[in-house]
């Protein structure tokens, strides 16, 4: 299962229009997990009939635009490969003594 976060905002103080968002995906398999971090840059409108201005956003709102804005199958496909890299692994590191 994968799970979206949203670990801040940039925003325009004059409009409340959100800039640019920082998201995190998290897959957990059992102790197995992986993670994906990054950003998604918005130029708002604010006489837009969907604009929502910064004090009237919830998490599930700017998760849904970041989504739309990224191959979010692909990103979760990529957590769980590494996850399943990490619990069956093809190499290994170390010297043999």
């Amino acid at each position: 299962m994968t799970t979206w976060t949203i670990s801040t905002l940039e925003r325009e103080l004059a409009d409340g229009g959100v800039v640019v968002a920082h998201w995190r995906a998290t897959a957990v398999d059992g102790e197995h997990s992986a993670s994906s971090y990054g950003t998604c840059g918005f130029t708002p409108d604010p006489s837009a009939s969907g604009f929502i201005a910064y004090d009237s956003l919830t998490e599930a709102d700017v998760i849904g635009w970041v989504q739309a804005e990224l191959d979010k199958d692909a990103i979760e496909a990529s957590l769980a490969a590494k996850i399943e890299l990490d619990k069956n692994p093809t190499k290994g590191v170390g010297v043999p003594w």
